[in-house]
């Protein structure tokens, strides 16, 4: 007879007791008996979240050395990535704190869920909650796609009671459908937040959110709003450009949160953003973010390179009063709804099937 867990995985926590998994410092991933209300998936790729893969390539890369192969690299990135799972039991990264989700076939349906889900054995799932909370064994790496933040493994996961989830749809590829939902509040939180008539400026606009979140953010300020869309790279900026959903792509390749205070400044004639959107993935973009939007304006942080100390104080520091969200990236309907919009926008849907189904 299998034991009962807790709803939330609390039964799953080694240390420190009575915490939920998520903070946890280490949680049980041993997969050979699943408690009664979890869910035994066979992973089959991981998604790593865009500031968390950066962060590791970057380690692996410092770590293999200048000249390294990729090869060296890849080697490196394993470490990591084991080293992450054997000392807590699940994948977050020991400096961003963050994790991402997967991609797998449920094994094994505890008895107490058993006729309470809509999922059998062996259907194909993607989770939507983070790995950070995830218990996690990875048995063997087999490939590796740094450009897309995806890893293909063996291994297993588990998933509890409270945990969220989306079935693979047959119209899409499944890693292309992956890619969507690993970024799929943001969009979903944009619908929300932007409003007929208003100016939004999307940071890393050019990304895999970005790009979801500028064309839900058109679509909300109508023709009589304004999209800006500030890109870093090169070829984000070109791609972004291309798609065409933003009123005004502009990079700000290496510059400063002032100066990309004053663009934003000239770009509006001085009004600033009603809505700033921060998707960069990498760290310090608080206070970009926040210089761009308008008193009493709405900064929401999607990226998990977020400090949330920074973006406090940072306002407080420039008596900035501004509304800031933190990136749930939870929202109700969220996967539906991004997988709406690559079905309704061909334009999007055949870069990510470009970028992110290979």
């Amino acid at each position: 007879m299998q034991k009962h867990g807790n709803k939330y995985g609390v039964h799953r926590v080694i240390e420190p007791k009575g915490i939920l998994p998520q903070p946890a410092n280490k949680i049980d991933n041993n997969m050979d008996e699943i408690y009664d209300n979890e869910i035994l998936i066979d992973v089959q790729t991981l998604n790593v979240d865009s500031a968390s893969f950066t962060d590791i390539l970057n380690y692996a890369k410092q770590q293999a050395g200048e000249g390294a192969t990729q090869a060296q690299i890849e080697e490196e990135i394993k470490k990591e990535m084991l080293l992450n799972v054997e000392l807590q039991g699940k994948h977050r990264n020991r400096r961003t704190g963050s994790g991402g989700m997967l991609l797998g076939t449920v094994e094994k349906i505890g008895d107490a869920l058993k006729g309470k889900i809509d999922l059998k054995e062996g259907d194909k799932i993607a989770t939507l909650v983070s790995l950070s909370l995830t218990p996690l064994r990875i048995d063997e790496f087999l490939a590796f796609r740094p450009e897309v933040d995806q890893v293909d493994i063996k291994g297993k996961a588990i998933l509890f009671e409270s945990g969220i989830y989306a079935k693979i749809p047959n119209d899409m590829p499944e890693k292309l459908v992956l890619a969507a939902l690993d970024v799929a509040g943001a969009p979903a939180q944009t619908a929300k937040l932007c409003q007929y008539g208003q100016t939004v400026v999307v940071l890393g606009a050019g990304g895999k959110s970005g790009m979801l979140c500028c064309y839900e953010a058109k679509k909300r300020v109508g023709v009589n709003g304004k999209v800006i869309g500030i890109a870093n790279s090169p070829k984000s900026t070109q791609r972004i450009k291309d798609l065409g959903f933003c009123d005004i792509v502009e990079s700000a390749a290496g510059m400063t949160p002032v100066e990309v205070n004053e663009m934003v400044a000239r770009l509006t004639d001085g009004k600033m953003a009603d809505v700033t959107i921060n998707c960069v993935n990498v760290p310090d973009q608080e206070m970009t973010a926040i210089l761009c939007t308008k008193d009493d304006g709405i900064v929401y942080f999607f990226s998990m390179a977020t400090s949330f100390t920074k973006a406090s104080l940072g306002a407080e520091g420039i008596g900035a009063d501004v509304n800031m969200i933190m990136g749930n990236g939870y929202t109700k309907g969220h996967a539906d709804f991004t997988l709406q919009e690559l079905r309704e926008c061909p334009k999007l849907r055949a870069i990510f099937e470009e970028l992110y189904a290979k």
